[in-house]
């Protein structure tokens, strides 16, 4: 079972790969250069970096069962209303999350920074297939409050587990396997999480990082050791949006 595992995260990883090599072929065309993946930090002049381009939106995603319609009608609502002062990921992030997680056949995911639960419930939908948990950490009570009622309302809340406070000190905590961890918090403690979590990651899982694009300045000592370590093999995507950093812990 585990070698099949294997094979799916391979092809999930390579289809990334196979998307990337694709839009760096058109971008050429077009004259516009692909975008640069994570490495090693890179000499930039001062000031702030420009404005990400935003991406073609995809078309929305199609529901197989009335349960997975609801949870798609939440997921809107939450994007449509509460996503203001949020940091909640654009949608196609939080498409490729649910995604990732289906088809490694996650069934334990770490969540840093919940929000208002918009990304927490994408994780969702893929780990109701799969017969997993996510276990999820916030640091602010009001955020994690409506974490809570939003869950509920997407009829998750049996397979999360919400912790509140500082995630520097709560994954210590933590002791089983995990298939899957997404990293969506302060900036500066990426590198943390990564040392902490890290050897808890199953080989063959995931260490998902946002906002690499967005925050690549912010992120150069995070970027650094998830691409110079010979135990991973990271890739990128979405880099026209946020960025999602995709790490594999080798076999």
């Amino acid at each position: 079972m585990l070698k099949s595992l294997g094979w799916i995260s391979m092809l999930a990883l390579t289809g990334l790969v196979g998307a990337a090599v694709l839009w760096a072929a058109e971008a050429a065309r077009e004259g516009e250069p692909p975008p640069r993946p994570p490495g090693p930090p890179e000499k930039r002049g001062p000031g702030p970096r420009g404005p990400v381009a935003a991406a073609a939106p995809s078309p929305p995603p199609t529901a197989k069962s009335d349960e997975e319609k609801k949870i798609l009608e939440v997921l809107d609502d939450m994007f449509r209303n509460q996503r203001q002062g949020m940091m909640n990921v654009p949608p196609d992030d939080g498409r490729l999350l649910r995604v990732l997680v289906e088809a490694l056949g996650a069934k334990t995911v770490v969540e840093i920074g919940t929000s208002n639960g918009y990304s927490g419930t994408w994780i969702c939908l893929g780990l109701r297939a799969t017969g997993g948990k996510l276990i999820t950490h916030e640091i602010d009570a009001g955020r994690a409050k409506l974490a809570r009622e939003n869950f509920k309302r997407a009829g998750v809340e049996s397979i999360v587990t919400l912790v509140e406070g500082d995630a520097h000190k709560e994954v210590a905590k933590l002791k089983d396997p995990i298939d899957i961890i997404f990293i969506d918090a302060d900036k500066e403690g990426y590198v943390d999480y990564l040392q902490k979590l890290l050897p808890l990651v199953r080989p063959g899982g995931l260490i998902l990082a946002h906002n690499i694009a967005s925050h690549e300045r912010d992120l150069q000592d995070y970027l650094k050791a998830v691409t110079t370590s010979p135990d991973l093999e990271t890739v990128s995507a979405n880099t026209r949006s946020s960025g999602i950093g995709v790490t594999l812990k080798k076999r």
